[in-house]
């Protein structure tokens, strides 16, 4: 096991020299004037280059801070990744749904995006368990409820109980863009906070 860990180490820094000389190239710095910046001899800084000269902090640090970089990139530590996640979008039908929340059960967040519609395009109206708020952020999204057909346009809300047959789509050939919160078990919103007018 110390083995591994040892080669690991020894192939790490076998890289440092390649690719310090890569950096001071790139810098167009010529061994002289990173000898002067950094206080390191010239003969030293060529070893390391070379890999004569094993790299320690007491010289990466300084080269680090001479060519303005963190000194993972010296070394070529592994990335340690983006902690955040980022939804994948579905495209189903030629809509692409993005999935705002990631807990099961309770209000899920969407943002659907439909692109332009082709002519003709027939509703279908579906109804299923739930309550469904929707917010259009750009172009004007046809919703169909019953026997009400109605358009909304940027910056409109609806409610509804999803029991109830409903269909939205574009309300012309132009793409629209909405979010929608869905409660699948019929959870309704809570607003906490009203405006009173003085």
């Amino acid at each position: 096991m110390r083995d591994e860990a040892d080669d690991e180490i020894n192939t790490v820094l076998s890289a440092v020299g390649p690719r310090l000389r890569q950096l001071r190239r790139r810098s167009g710095t010529t061994l002289t004037a990173l000898s002067e910046t950094t206080g390191i001899p010239i003969s030293t800084l060529s070893r390391l280059e070379s890999g004569q000269r094993k790299p320690g902090l007491e010289l990466l640090l300084p080269l680090a801070r001479a060519y303005q970089v963190p000194l993972d990139e010296l070394v070529g530590a592994p990335a340690s990744g983006d902690p955040r996640v980022y939804p994948r979008p579905i495209t189903r039908n030629g809509m692409t749904v993005i999935p705002l929340t990631r807990k099961p059960g309770g209000l899920q967040a969407f943002k659907h995006i439909l692109p332009t519609s082709p002519a003709g395009t027939e509703p279908d109206l579906r109804s299923h368990e739930g309550y469904h708020w929707l917010y259009v952020l750009n172009g004007r999204l046809r919703l169909i409820l019953g026997d009400q057909d109605l358009v909304l346009t940027a910056g409109e809300v609806a409610e509804f109980d999803t029991h109830l047959p409903h269909w939205f789509g574009n309300a012309d050939p132009q793409p629209v863009e909405y979010l929608s919160i869905l409660g699948p078990q019929g959870e309704r919103f809570h607003v906490r906070a009203r405006y009173r007018p003085s």
